[in-house]
């Protein structure tokens, strides 16, 4: 059964098929995409065999993603979730995205903060990772504000419009 996740303001629940027009829009946003190391979405067709992928990777245990909800509001805000989640190894790298007119409210940190709580507890994760464009400060920011410690600089690591970034590699260590 997929967990539904509450925080002050927030749930985090399954992503449907109903969220697909939202989930075009946010991954089809330059600005969402700018520090994302992803090709913009161009279809619901698209959309909905990706919402299709997350199904299958959290029923074979290989990652979970959350649709970001405001507490008594339909739709979504923004995604967050678990991928490359090894059972084996204790470890997952967390990412996340949020709508831009929902940027600077401290969602982000709530979402982040619910999630990484699910996967030490019940995920049973040792270590969480994430990998951060350089150039993101907001999200660097956030990661180390949480207790993300910094391991390192991954050179030319992930390319955004056939160019290519440096990342910045995090853990946070239960």
């Amino acid at each position: 059964m997929f967990p539904i996740l509450h925080t002050e303001r927030l749930v985090l629940r399954e992503l449907t098929s109903s969220d697909g027009q939202a989930l075009l829009a946010c991954f089809s946003n330059p600005e969402v995409l700018r520090h994302y190391g992803q090709q913009p979405l161009t279809s619901l067709v698209q959309v909905q065999q990706i919402i299709q992928n997350f199904a299958n990777n959290f029923a074979e245990k290989r990652g979970i993603k959350w649709g970001i909800a405001l507490k008594d509001q339909e739709g979504i805000i923004g995604t967050i979730g678990f991928q490359e989640w090894s059972i084996e190894h204790r470890r997952a790298e967390i990412s996340y995205a949020l709508f831009p007119e929902y940027w600077g409210n401290g969602y982000a940190q709530e979402a982040v903060k619910r999630a990484i709580s699910y996967g030490f507890e019940e995920m049973d994760l040792v270590r969480i990772g994430a990998i951060v464009f350089k150039e993101n400060e907001a999200s660097n920011l956030l990661l180390q504000k949480i207790g993300f410690e910094q391991e390192g600089l991954l050179k030319k690591y992930m390319h955004q419009h056939n160019v290519p970034h440096d990342t910045y590699i995090y853990s946070l260590i239960k």
